[in-house]
């Protein structure tokens, strides 16, 4: 259900970056450190009291960013908060103890933040937790839901997967070839996570370093994403909730399949929106930017034309799988079919609840048509 967005507090802070670099434009977005970024197993300062670390990961993102801020331990030494892991591969894992036994020899992690529940996000999150008895700090909803899938240690591809798969049109064959990777392949790169948490929520404040971050929540990415604002300095640690330069993935899942996360996505953008245009935007994927308004104008604009030249498209039934060449400027291959499938369905589902589309199901398969 749609709320009216509520109006963070605003700031006239700006982010000035440094002399050193040369800052670069792109689509209305300004890269104020012009391509520049932290090597394997280093860090690279982008503010006072933030650092930046990239972290390799399969697939075509190819990196995540992971953010550290500037704290104290309760015994007064010297720590960073973290937001943020990356996945948990060997590579990760070895450039996380590049950067422990290097830069930031000596530091201890005081809090660790995880801005959602995806894999490339809090894949480390135990491990850290663990390592460095700090502790785990994320929204309920993303907490949740992390634990759920890594408690789901079924092997067999669950009968409500193999439903929303012929109802999106997959063939037989497509099916098989998905079913052959089994079903709980999310606890294989997420190390366990600590069953205790502090819960985070829109509007709250969290203090690190004498600094204050409010928490702003978004959806439709995830459940309940957390960016972080810092309205002093003109900062926000924006996760996947807002990305320079590709739109993230907005899919219809099978935990609610009923749901309308485009439509979340929307009231997430306009609740974003009402942040000053300004601020330095730290996203977990791609480079630093500022044009925050820009950003989310263009990803906002993108998915509404898609859904226009979609309604036109459903002038005869179609399936998930029938609209991916009028939503996707690619094709789509094994690899990326379910991701396109959850983002089609979104995409179908928000023309039915703004009544643009009807479904009509036939031996479990949903056609949709423009009404």
């Amino acid at each position: 259900m749609s709320t009216a967005p509520q109006s963070p507090p605003q700031s006239d802070a700006a982010f000035v970056p440094d002399e050193s670099f040369v800052p670069t434009s792109h689509k209305g977005l300004t890269y104020p450190f012009g391509g520049a970024e932290p090597a394997d197993g280093d860090v690279m300062t982008v503010a006072g009291g933030v650092r930046w670390v990239r972290l390799k990961v399969p697939g075509p993102l190819k990196h995540v960013n992971c953010w550290l801020l500037d704290d104290a331990t309760p015994e007064g030494g010297d720590g960073v908060a973290l937001i943020d892991t990356g996945m948990n591969t060997t590579e990760a894992r070895s450039a996380w103890k590049a950067v422990f036994k290097g830069p930031l020899a000596g530091v201890r992690i005081t809090k660790m933040i995880g801005t959602h529940f995806h894999p490339d996000h809090i894949g480390l999150a135990g491990w850290m937790c663990d390592h460095h008895g700090a502790p785990l700090v994320m929204t309920r909803g993303e907490w949740l839901t992390a634990q759920m899938l890594v408690a789901d240690a079924r092997d067999a591809i669950p009968t409500e997967v193999t439903a929303m798969r012929v109802a999106a049109g997959w063939s037989e064959e497509q099916i098989a070839h998905a079913a052959e990777r089994g079903w709980a392949g999310f606890r294989r790169i997420v190390t366990p996570m600590p069953l205790s948490f502090t819960r985070i929520k829109d509007g709250d404040t969290l203090t690190i370093g004498g600094r204050d971050w409010r928490i702003v929540v978004g959806s439709g990415h995830s459940p309940e994403h957390a960016c972080l604002y810092d309205e002093a300095a003109g900062i926000l640690i924006a996760g996947d909730q807002v990305l320079p330069r590709i739109s993230p993935n907005v899919s219809l899942g099978v935990t609610e399949p009923n749901a309308d996360p485009l439509g979340e996505w929307f009231d997430s953008i306009a609740k974003l929106k009402l942040l000053p245009d300004h601020l330095l935007v730290l996203p977990g994927h791609g480079d630093p930017f500022t044009g925050l308004h820009a950003r989310l104008d263009a990803m906002d604009r993108e998915h509404r034309e898609r859904l226009d030249e979609l309604e036109v498209f459903l002038a005869e039934p179609r399936r998930a799988v029938d609209v991916f060449g009028r939503l996707f400027r690619r094709a789509i291959g094994p690899d990326m079919l379910g991701m396109a499938t959850g983002e089609a369905q979104a995409h179908l589902r928000r023309l039915e609840v703004e009544g643009r589309a009807v479904k009509h199901v036939v031996d479990g398969v949903w056609w949709y048509r423009a009404i």
